[in-house]
C-alpha cells in the first residue's frame, strides 16, 4: 500500500503539515511510521527498530530512514536522507528542529521518543491535532468504499447463525468473507449469549442455542489503507430472545438514532455521546454502557474525533467516526449498533446501509 493517491495529494498534506508546525509555533513535528506517516507520504514502509522519521518544520519536509530501506522511499517526492548502521540517527533529526516545542507523531515508540529528548534537551513535547482528522473528498470515496465492503459481508450473517455452530466456526467463515471484500482482516467479535456482554470479546467454541443474541463487530483492510467497522446484533433462529433483551434493544435502536441525529457541524464529539448515553439512561441501562459512543477511523482504525464525554473537539464537516452505543448485561446478554458516519454539511452520512432491526 505505498502512494494509492496521486502524488499532489501528498503534497498538499506536506503543505498543510508544515502551515500546522507554523500555527503551532513548533519547532517541528516529527512522525514515526505508520498510518500518520501513509497519510503524509504514502507510505507504509516499516524500519522495525532503526528509526524512521519525517521532519516537518514550517520551512521543509525531509525523510529520515535507514540506508537499507531508502530504497522503498526513492520514488516520495521529498528529500530523503539516509543513515548507516553506526550513525546517530536521532542527531540527524535534532539538527533539522528548529526553535521551539517539538510536536511527536503517535506511532513514535519510547526508545526514539527517549533519544529524542535527549538530543535535544530542554525542550517542551507534545502531542499535537491529529492531521488526518479532516477528510479530503477522495478520503471520504475510499470509507465509503470500506463501508459498503463490510455491509457486504453482514448481509450474510444471517445465514451463517444457525443454532448447534460454535461461534468459531462462525468467525471462520466471516474471515473469507472479509477477505472477498477486503485487503486484510481487522478483527472478528462473534459474542453470542452471555459472551455478547463483554464489548471486546472475540470468539470462542461455545454452541449457539436458538434464540441467542449474538454481537457481530467486523473490520477490514481495503488496498488503499482505509478501514471498516460495523457492528449488528442478531438472534439464532428457530427461538425467542429474554424479554428483557428486546425491550432493550428498542431502548437501543433509539440511543442510535439519537446519536446520528446529534451529527452536525458545530456540534461537540461530547454531545454525541450524551445523546446516546440519554436515551439508554432512562430507559434504566444507563450502567450497562461502559464505553463511549465512537472512534475516529481512516488510515487507523481508531483515532481522533473520539465521541465520548470530555472531548470538547468542534465537529467539522469532513470528520468521520464511528457511531457505536451498547448494552451489556454481565452474564446474560450484550447488544451494540455500529455504523460509520461522516460530518456532512448539515447533518451525518451514515457509510453503512444495513438494516439495524433484529434478524
Amino acid at each position: 500500500m505505498t502512494q494509492y493517491f496521486d502524488a499532489d495529494i501528498y503534497t498538499r498534506r506536506i503543505d498543510r503539515a508544515r502551515t500546522s508546525v507554523t500555527e503551532q509555533g513548533l519547532g517541528a513535528l516529527v512522525v514515526g511510521t505508520g498510518p500518520e506517516l501513509a497519510y503524509l507520504t504514502g507510505s507504509w514502509m516499516s524500519s522495525h527498530e532503526r528509526l524512521t522519521a519525517l521532519v516537518v518544520t514550517g520551512e521543509a519536509a525531509v525523510l529520515i530512514a535507514p540506508a537499507t530501506d531508502i530504497a522503498e522511499v526513492a520514488h516520495l517526492d521529498l528529500e530523503v536522507l539516509g543513515w548507516a548502521d553506526g550513525q546517530d540517527a536521532h542527531a540527524l533529526v535534532a539538527e533539522r528542529v528548529g526553535d521551539g516545542p517539538v510536536g511527536l507523531g503517535s506511532s513514535l515508540t519510547a526508545d526514539h521518543v527517549l533519544a529524542l529528548q535527549a538530543a535535544l534537551p530542554a525542550r517542551e513535547w507534545r502531542l499535537p491535532t491529529h492531521l488526518a482528522v479532516l477528510k479530503e473528498d477522495a478520503e471520504l470515496k475510499q470509507l465509503a468504499r470500506a463501508g459498503a465492503a463490510i455491509d457486504a459481508v453482514h448481509a450474510q450473517v444471517p445465514s451463517l447463525l444457525g443454532a448447534g455452530r460454535t461461534e468459531a466456526e462462525v468467525a471462520a467463515e466471516l474471515k473469507h468473507l472479509i477477505l472477498a471484500e477486503h485487503e486484510a482482516v481487522d478483527f472478528i467479535i462473534v459474542g453470542s449469549g452471555p459472551n455478547g456482554a463483554n464489548p471486546h470479546h472475540s470468539f470462542s467454541d461455545r454452541v449457539l442455542q436458538a434464540g441467542d443474541p449474538v454481537v457481530v463487530d467486523v473490520g477490514g483492510t481495503l488496498d488503499s489503507g482505509y478501514h471498516s467497522d460495523c457492528t449488528r446484533t442478531y438472534v439464532v433462529p428457530g427461538g425467542e430472545p429474554p424479554a428483557e433483551f428486546t425491550s432493550a434493544y428498542g431502548v437501543l435502536q433509539r440511543a442510535f438514532s439519537a446519536a446520528v441525529n446529534a451529527v452536525r457541524p458545530g456540534a461537540t464529539a461530547q454531545s454525541v455521546d450524551a445523546a446516546a448515553r440519554e436515551v439508554i439512561e432512562e430507559g434504566g441501562f444507563g450502567e450497562f454502557f461502559t464505553h463511549r459512543t465512537g472512534h475516529g477511523i481512516g488510515l487507523s482504525t481508531h483515532e481522533e474525533p473520539f465521541i465520548i464525554q470530555g472531548n470538547e473537539l468542534v465537529l467539522k464537516e469532513g470528520m468521520c467516526f464511528s457511531v457505536e452505543p451498547g448494552i451489556y448485561v454481565p452474564g446474560q446478554w450484550g447488544m451494540r449498533i455500529e455504523d460509520i458516519c461522516a460530518v456532512g454539511g448539515k447533518k451525518a452520512q451514515q457509510l453503512n446501509l444495513q438494516p439495524i432491526a433484529l434478524s
